[in-house]
């Protein structure tokens, strides 16, 4: 038994010596880190591997369970092969077919600019004509050679109740719910340009420019009054109400005028502390609770900042709750204030309640300049009063043939190379001589 047993390995060793490969690729299998392989189909080489004949007979009626596992795998994953490539067959057809059918479309898009168009095309040109094009003469040009020229367009008699209505109303206002219901509300500004919060005045009567005390999150609070009682939808109205506590007396005021010179010394601490801690922040603002029981301090930073051991020296500097919140650069602008490229005061530090959103497709509608140093404010963002006028350009820019568009006027058929959508004016280029 034993020498059947060593003649197989005798001759393995033989194998492996003449075929030096041989050993190198079973080295290098197992350095590739794989712990299971393929055992060899040599039923010589299995006798040999044989080591315990009992455990090996134990586990030999388990052979076809894992056999049929195997096989249900191997089908499996078949099965997924083909679904896969039956997706992708399916999605390359779906693409032929659109492509086909975009190239149908694309033919049937294509059009000869000097041929007759249809009624549609004609009467969509001829609007768009009537409202932008003037020639120099002063006659109204026609588009895709109409035959006449429109009729003026009649008179209709406005009585002056009428036209004194729409001049009045503002064109920005959003339809409001009239059947909502309506509550007394006084409206409360903290800082200068700052937003309007609302409050319930409760029984007290107040007017623009007074002062009154509020209940707020943080307390009792000292506010301008900029809006007197009025009343308003109750969906404007954020919930709950907070009440006023009274209209502000001589001793208020002067409570708040002592509180701003307060804050005035707690910036220079603010500042120090800052620069002794070795932190990468800026010190923007320090806002003093009007019963001085919390003083809240506005920094800006790049990144997050670990100012706990600030706040411990700040709060054994002033003995009283200590709270700093990190804000972002166009709300630095407003609390510092500054000058525009207008040259006069920035408008988020003047008048402007809240910022909102300013996109670079306002600059493009208005015909400016793209480069970011003529567009950008102090704070580095899109400057505000591109909103201004954004509105006003986009309803005139549909009314007005765009660029490369090709126009008929009177002199001939041309194509658009600029446009002034304000004075409803543009500049054609003539393919031919008049």
């Amino acid at each position: 038994m034993s020498e059947n047993t060593q003649k197989p390995i005798t001759q393995n060793a033989e194998q492996s010596a003449n075929n030096p490969n041989k050993g190198k690729r079973h080295n290098r299998h197992h350095r590739g880190g794989k712990k299971h392989h393929r055992p060899h189909n040599n039923p010589e080489n299995q006798d040999t591997n044989l080591q315990n004949p009992a455990e090996e007979a134990q586990k030999a009626p388990q052979k076809p369970q894992q056999q049929k596992k195997q096989k249900d795998q191997q089908q499996g994953r078949q099965k997924q092969r083909n679904k896969k490539q039956d997706d992708g067959n399916a999605k390359s057809h779906d693409r032929k077919r659109n492509r086909g059918r975009n190239n149908r479309n694309r033919e049937s898009r294509l059009y000869d600019p000097y041929e007759t168009p249809n009624k549609e095309e004609i009467a969509l040109s001829e609007l768009r004509a009537q409202i932008v094009l003037q020639s120099a003469d002063g006659s109204v040009p026609t588009v895709y050679g109409a035959a006449t020229a429109p009729a003026p367009e009649k008179e209709i008699a406005i009585d002056e109740d009428t036209v004194k209505a729409l001049l009045d109303a503002d064109p920005t206002a959003e339809v409001k719910d009239e059947s909502a219901q309506k509550i007394e509300v006084v409206g409360i500004r903290f800082r200068s340009a700052g937003k309007t919060y609302y409050f319930d005045p409760g029984t007290i009567k107040a007017k623009k420019g007074d002062f009154a005390v509020v209940e707020t999150t943080r307390g009792p609070e000292f506010g301008e009054v900029y809006l007197g009682n009025a009343m308003v939808s109750e969906t404007d109205v954020v919930s709950p109400l907070r009440p006023v506590i009274r209209l502000a007396t001589d001793a208020d005021i002067a409570k708040n005028a002592e509180n701003r010179e307060k804050e005035k010394q707690a910036i220079v601490t603010f500042q120090e502390k800052v620069q002794q801690h070795k932190l990468e922040m800026k010190a923007i603002d320090v806002q003093y609770a009007f019963d001085g029981s919390k003083i809240l301090f506005y920094f800006s930073s790049e990144g997050r900042v670990d100012f706990r051991e600030l706040v411990k020296d700040l709060a054994s500097v002033f003995r009283t709750r200590i709270e700093l919140r990190q804000i972002g650069i166009r709300d630095e602008a407003k609390m510092l204030g500054g000058i525009g490229v207008c040259g006069r005061a920035l408008c988020c530090s003047t008048f402007l309640p809240d910022f909102a959103q300013v996109s670079i497709k306002m600059a493009k509608d208005q015909n400016l300049s793209l480069n970011s140093a003529k567009i950008s404010g102090v704070c580095g963002r899109l400057m505000c009063c591109l909103r201004y006028e954004a509105e006003v350009y986009a309803e005139e820019n549909k009314r007005t043939p765009g660029h490369d568009a090709t126009v008929r006027t009177p002199d001939g058929i041309g194509t658009v190379i600029s446009s002034n959508p304000l004075a409803g004016t543009i500049r054609v280029i003539l393919k031919e001589d008049p």
